[in-house]
């Protein structure tokens, strides 16, 4: 999987690979059990601090994306639990780009469209 940082975004970079590494394991580009990059090796092969991708291993283990131990490095949890609900605060994001999208004048079919589309990957 390439993890992509946009240095210009609002978003910390913790959080951009942090979104990124969910995606992918949302659309099965990162299968359960798979071994991520150690700290070091993706902060090198970024050109990104290690405390960087640490916090966002940590952020990671603690949502229950991942695993992490020092025998074994981060992996994928074979069981990421389902709760089968929104956090507020995605439902907030969620919220924020709905808005600007009617804003910007694309219709409600549109953007049900685009989830449809998104949900199925």
């Amino acid at each position: 999987m390439v993890i992509k940082i946009d240095d210009y975004s609002d978003v910390p970079i913790y959080m951009q690979i942090r979104n990124q590494i969910v995606m992918g394991i949302s659309s099965g580009e990162l299968s359960p059990g798979e071994q991520l990059p150690t700290v070091r090796a993706l902060a090198l092969e970024m050109g990104i601090n290690t405390m960087t991708v640490s916090k966002t291993y940590q952020l990671l283990k603690s949502e229950g994306y991942i695993l992490t131990d020092r025998k074994n490095g981060a992996r994928v949890r074979d069981n990421i639990s389902k709760s089968g609900m929104i956090s507020d605060e995605n439902k907030n994001e969620l919220k924020r780009i709905v808005s600007e999208a009617r804003i910007s004048g694309v219709s409600e079919d549109e953007i049900i469209k685009l989830v449809k589309s998104f949900y199925k990957g």
